[in-house]
Protein backbone atom coordinates (compact mmCIF):
# COMPACT_ATOMS: atom_id res chain seq x y z
CA UNK A 1 0.00 0.00 0.00
CA UNK A 2 1.31 3.43 -0.97
CA UNK A 3 1.39 5.92 1.92
CA UNK A 4 2.93 8.90 0.09
CA UNK A 5 0.83 12.09 0.27
CA UNK A 6 -1.13 13.00 -2.86
CA UNK A 7 0.90 16.11 -3.70
CA UNK A 8 3.32 17.09 -6.43
CA UNK A 9 6.87 18.00 -5.42
CA UNK A 10 7.25 20.45 -8.32
CA UNK A 11 6.89 24.16 -7.77
CA UNK A 12 3.98 25.87 -9.52
CA UNK A 13 6.19 27.23 -12.36
CA UNK A 14 7.82 23.80 -12.82
CA UNK A 15 4.42 22.10 -12.96
CA UNK A 16 3.13 24.67 -15.46
CA UNK A 17 6.19 24.06 -17.67
CA UNK A 18 5.63 20.31 -17.46
CA UNK A 19 2.01 20.77 -18.51
CA UNK A 20 3.16 22.79 -21.53
CA UNK A 21 5.73 20.22 -22.69
CA UNK A 22 5.59 16.51 -21.85
CA UNK A 23 1.98 16.40 -20.70
CA UNK A 24 0.76 18.51 -23.64
CA UNK A 25 2.55 16.21 -26.09
CA UNK A 26 1.00 13.09 -24.56
CA UNK A 27 -2.42 14.74 -24.42
CA UNK A 28 -2.18 15.48 -28.15
CA UNK A 29 -1.46 11.81 -28.90
CA UNK A 30 -4.14 10.41 -26.59
CA UNK A 31 -6.66 8.08 -28.26
CA UNK A 32 -8.90 7.34 -25.29
CA UNK A 33 -9.22 8.17 -21.59
CA UNK A 34 -11.04 5.89 -19.13
CA UNK A 35 -11.54 6.48 -15.42
CA UNK A 36 -10.83 3.58 -13.09
CA UNK A 37 -11.70 3.08 -9.44
CA UNK A 38 -8.42 4.64 -8.24
CA UNK A 39 -7.21 6.62 -11.25
CA UNK A 40 -7.24 6.90 -15.02
CA UNK A 41 -6.22 4.75 -18.00
CA UNK A 42 -4.89 6.31 -21.20
CA UNK A 43 -4.83 4.61 -24.60
CA UNK A 44 -2.08 5.42 -27.12
CA UNK A 45 -0.84 4.03 -30.40
CA UNK A 46 1.66 1.24 -29.87
CA UNK A 47 4.87 2.51 -31.44
CA UNK A 48 8.48 2.81 -30.35
CA UNK A 49 8.09 6.61 -30.19
CA UNK A 50 5.05 6.32 -27.89
CA UNK A 51 6.76 3.79 -25.67
CA UNK A 52 9.71 6.19 -25.32
CA UNK A 53 7.42 9.17 -24.57
CA UNK A 54 5.40 7.25 -21.99
CA UNK A 55 8.54 5.79 -20.38
CA UNK A 56 9.98 9.32 -20.08
CA UNK A 57 6.71 10.51 -18.54
CA UNK A 58 6.79 7.67 -16.00
CA UNK A 59 10.45 8.33 -15.10
CA UNK A 60 9.86 12.00 -14.38
CA UNK A 61 6.48 11.55 -12.67
CA UNK A 62 8.01 9.04 -10.27
CA UNK A 63 10.29 11.82 -8.98
CA UNK A 64 7.65 14.51 -8.50
CA UNK A 65 4.53 12.48 -7.71
CA UNK A 66 5.79 9.51 -5.71
CA UNK A 67 2.24 8.45 -4.79
CA UNK A 68 1.45 7.32 -8.36
CA UNK A 69 1.27 3.65 -9.26
CA UNK A 70 1.99 3.04 -12.97
CA UNK A 71 0.75 0.17 -15.06
CA UNK A 72 1.86 0.02 -18.70
CA UNK A 73 0.25 -2.55 -21.00
CA UNK A 74 1.68 -2.92 -24.51
CA UNK A 75 -0.33 -5.25 -26.71
CA UNK A 76 1.47 -7.42 -29.23
CA UNK A 77 -1.53 -7.84 -31.48
CA UNK A 78 -3.79 -4.77 -31.65
CA UNK A 79 -1.45 -1.82 -32.07
CA UNK A 80 -2.41 -0.04 -28.83
CA UNK A 81 -0.90 0.52 -25.44
CA UNK A 82 -2.47 1.58 -22.16
CA UNK A 83 -0.94 3.64 -19.36
CA UNK A 84 -2.78 3.50 -16.06
CA UNK A 85 -2.12 6.04 -13.32
CA UNK A 86 -3.55 5.14 -9.94
CA UNK A 87 -2.80 5.53 -6.28
CA UNK A 88 -4.29 6.20 -2.87
CA UNK A 89 -7.54 8.05 -2.24
CA UNK A 90 -7.40 11.48 -3.87
CA UNK A 91 -5.27 10.39 -6.84
CA UNK A 92 -8.09 10.54 -9.39
CA UNK A 93 -9.01 14.05 -8.29
CA UNK A 94 -5.34 15.10 -8.36
CA UNK A 95 -5.11 13.89 -11.97
CA UNK A 96 -8.22 15.90 -12.91
CA UNK A 97 -7.06 19.05 -11.10
CA UNK A 98 -3.32 19.09 -11.80
CA UNK A 99 -2.51 16.97 -14.83
CA UNK A 100 -5.76 17.47 -16.75
CA UNK A 101 -5.14 14.77 -19.30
Amino acid sequence: MNSAPVTCKLTTPELQQRKKTVIAELKGLLLERTETLKGVKYKFENSDKMIDLVANFIKTERMCCSFFDFNLFVSADNGFMWLELSGPEGTKQFIKDEIDF
